[in-house]
């Protein structure tokens, strides 16, 4: 009897064994199978929720310390120069064309009077650079620092980092550069003066298409290797028909066609914030902003910007809440700070057009943006994680009574400080300036410029996610 009870015993523990081996094997095999470069076995939406969303919530994480780099053969790491750039050294090789002064800086009224034949400032001379003028025309500047960088690349006097280079040669570049200040010969020459037929931005855009028709440079590709500035909405009007091929720098795809403009080759740039930015150190605690939403600006807009109207009157008497009609002044750009650095939260709410500069706006003034935007394309999206420092919402439930104030309610404290730390860490990602530095908003479109070279795209994952990454965050 005792005999019969050991052999039970026995089978079962060797069961027991077999079965917990087979589990062990079972999990290696899975590990091994998740890991493998062929994922075929298993389901597309399986392996990104496992394993790609798994990848892009910790993929950031070396910001702001170091910019995000690519993990591809195509990529190099870009060093900070102290002087003239070693052009083996850098990421992006890039020819620029020599246009007249009329296409860029003589926008902005700069001339050589001893040499008329001079096409660039001394940019080694901090008084020999132009202006560009101040107020909403600041925004779009992104031509601006990208060109002086550019020419700032071959200056042994110029520090900044080694990203970006100017070759003589454009056999030699990756990309080819269109020196047009887009943007300023719209918001400066849109207008028909006195008895002329045409106004000054499309001679310049007519000039411009009919310059680069006849280079050679973009016959050999029809343009595909050409970036061109069109970051104003309305810029490139006449003349963005013609530069479908090309990589284009733009705010967002609210006024292009698909066939035009696509987030498969072009690049999004930030707007260059025209508030105040804060300094880390002396940005306001939680308890220092005593609003809990602000928003400041035109209520009544066309397209997806009728949300604006209907979210004023929903919020327009909620207490804690700032939501009123705002004029883009000197003025009322002095009071838009203000504001923003006294407010937990921002509003970035659709307009004439999916984005507008009151993000950036926001992330300078370290107010955490509230983004109701449906069709928004943000800058960098690809290595920067927009859930941990800004919350998305959908439009349709945005305008639902008391959906947004009881969300934003809802966050705690010590989730707003999380965010607010994160908004201090990534704000110089979004910022121009000359020279530029290691991460801020001119090398960032650099490495976005290297990675649509080397053709290495996250696919959208963390676009799609957005809504999702948002919620997440916010309940954890």
């Amino acid at each position: 009897m005792a005999s019969m009870t050991d052999k039970g015993v026995f089978l079962s523990r060797s069961l027991a064994y077999i079965f917990a081996i087979s589990m062990l094997f079972l999990i290696l095999s899975s590990s091994l199978l998740f890991q493998s470069s062929d994922n075929s076995l298993l389901p597309k939406s399986i392996y990104n929720i496992i394993i790609v969303n798994k990848i892009h919530e910790t993929d950031d994480q070396i910001e702001p310390e170091s910019p995000p780099f690519l993990l591809s053969s195509c990529n190099k790491s870009s060093l900070p120069s102290t002087g003239s750039c070693d052009q083996d050294k850098a990421l992006v090789k890039v020819f620029m064309y020599d246009l007249p002064p009329s296409f860029h800086f003589g926008l902005l009224g700069w001339k050589n009077n001893q040499n008329p034949n001079q096409i660039w400032p001394n940019v080694s001379n901090l008084s020999d650079i132009p202006k560009y003028p101040g107020g909403l025309n600041l925004q779009h500047s992104i031509e601006y620092w990208l060109t002086l960088d550019l020419l700032s690349s071959v200056s042994p006097h110029v520090s900044r980092p080694c990203t970006s280079i100017r070759v003589q040669n454009a056999s030699q570049s990756d990309v080819i550069f269109v020196p047009f200040f887009s943007s300023l010969s719209y918001n400066r020459g849109s207008k028909i003066l006195g008895t002329e037929n045409k106004n000054m931005d499309k001679v310049l855009q007519e000039s411009l298409v009919k310059y680069l028709k006849s280079r050679e440079e973009w016959k050999r590709l029809g343009g595909k290797d050409h970036l061109i500035m069109a970051h104003h909405p309305n810029s490139m009007l006449l003349a963005r028909k013609h530069f479908g091929s090309s990589m284009l720098l733009l705010a967002d795809f609210g006024r292009y066609l698909p066939q035009i403009a696509n987030v498969d080759k072009d690049v999004i740039a930030p707007y260059k914030h025209v508030v105040r930015r804060i300094d880390a150190n002396d940005s306001p605690s939680f308890e220092e902003r005593r609003l809990l939403v602000y928003f400041q600006g035109a209520i009544y807009r066309k397209d997806g910007g009728i949300i604006r109207r209907k979210l004023y009157h929903l919020l327009k008497d909620e207490k804690d809440v700032h939501f009123t009609f705002g004029r883009a002044s000197s003025g009322g750009i002095r009071k838009a700070s203000r504001g923003m650095t006294s407010s937990k939260f921002c509003l970035t709410i659709a307009g004439d057009t999916p984005s507008s500069n009151r993000l950036f706006d926001a992330i300078a003034s370290h107010c955490v943006p509230i983004i109701i935007s449906d069709d928004i394309e943000l800058p960098f999206e690809d290595v920067l994680d927009y859930s941990k420092f800004a919350i998305f919402v959908h439009a349709s439930d945005a305008i639902k009574k008391g959906y947004l104030m009881k969300l934003l309610r809802r966050v705690q404290r010590q989730k707003w400080i999380q965010m607010w730390e994160r908004l201090k860490k990534v704000a110089s990602h979004f910022e121009y300036q000359y020279p530029s530095q290691m991460g801020d908003a001119v090398d960032m479109i650099w490495h976005a410029v290297h990675r649509k070279i080397c053709s290495v795209h996250d696919n959208g994952v963390r676009r799609r996610n957005r809504y999702r990454m948002s919620q997440m965050f916010l309940s954890s």
